[in-house]
């Protein structure tokens, strides 16, 4: 896990609806992948495809023989204090008001 990371793209994912209510999740503690598959009425398979990059760059931490996952809201909460990412956020965020309009 480095700390070199593609921002547009971490921001992409963060910002992503799905993603986002799976962050969401993990801000009260750990969850079992089980638990955020069930909440969001998808595949297990499919939480770890969408965390897949937070989870190689350390935002997101996997762990145990349920494959347990957490968030760490420091480093989450750096790249979105971050001035540059805010931009990058509000961009993507008007990328997807065009796509919704």
């Amino acid at each position: 896990m480095g700390d070199s990371f593609d921002r547009d793209k971490l921001v992409d994912c963060m910002f992503d609806p799905v993603t986002s209510q799976l962050l969401a999740e993990l801000e009260d503690g750990p969850k079992e992948c089980s638990h955020l598959a069930q909440k969001e009425s998808i595949p297990e398979s499919e939480v770890l495809e969408r965390l897949s990059y937070l989870i190689e760059h350390g935002f997101v931490t996997r762990s145990g023989d349920r494959d347990t996952l957490a968030a760490d809201p420091d480093k989450l909460d750096s790249v979105v204090a971050d001035g540059a990412n805010f931009d990058a956020a509000v961009s993507g965020l008007e990328k997807m008001d065009s796509y919704l309009n």
